[in-house]
């Protein structure tokens, strides 16, 4: 079997273009999600489920590291997108790890995108490994922004 790569990696950035296109349109504390989701983690796949009822809608996967949870890809069904599910899934994950104690690494796009929109969620990004997604070079909020400047508001 072959693996594509570039089909691959274009359908990962439109589904992280249309779940922080989904994040965009209100703030976390504006409206709760449409539906009553169940977050689930499951450990052995290293990955947070939304489901409604017994059907998972999205994901959030992730791996442990050095003691920090990498916050890999997000994942929406489209028939649910524009629901708020990305929104709620990565708010409650991250509620989750604050409870936990543990530090997180941003890899994933759409989270790093949520966390500049909900700046009450940056104390919990590791300050020695940050991640690639971690500061969003534009505020979606606002004008834009750098890493640098980001970094420097959480000091």
């Amino acid at each position: 079997m072959t693996i594509n790569l570039e089909a691959e990696a274009a359908t990962r950035e439109e589904n992280n273009a249309a779940l922080i296109a989904a994040l965009n349109q209100t703030s976390l504390s504006e409206v709760g999600s449409s539906w009553e989701l169940d977050v689930v983690n499951d450990a052995e796949r290293g990955r947070w489920i939304a489901a409604l009822g017994a059907e998972a809608i999205a994901e959030l996967s992730y791996r442990f590291v050095g003691g920090r949870v990498v916050l890999l890809t997000t994942w929406v069904d489209p028939a649910y997108r524009h629901n708020r599910v990305a929104t709620e899934l990565v708010a409650r994950v991250l509620d989750e790890i604050r409870e936990s104690g543990k530090k997180i690494t941003v890899i994933c796009p759409v989270v790093g995108t949520f966390i500049a929109r909900n700046p009450e969620y940056l104390d919990l990004i590791d300050k020695v490994h940050p991640g690639a997604g971690a500061y969003p070079s534009t505020n979606p909020r606002g004008p834009r922004t750098t890493s640098s400047s980001l970094r420097s508001s959480t000091t």
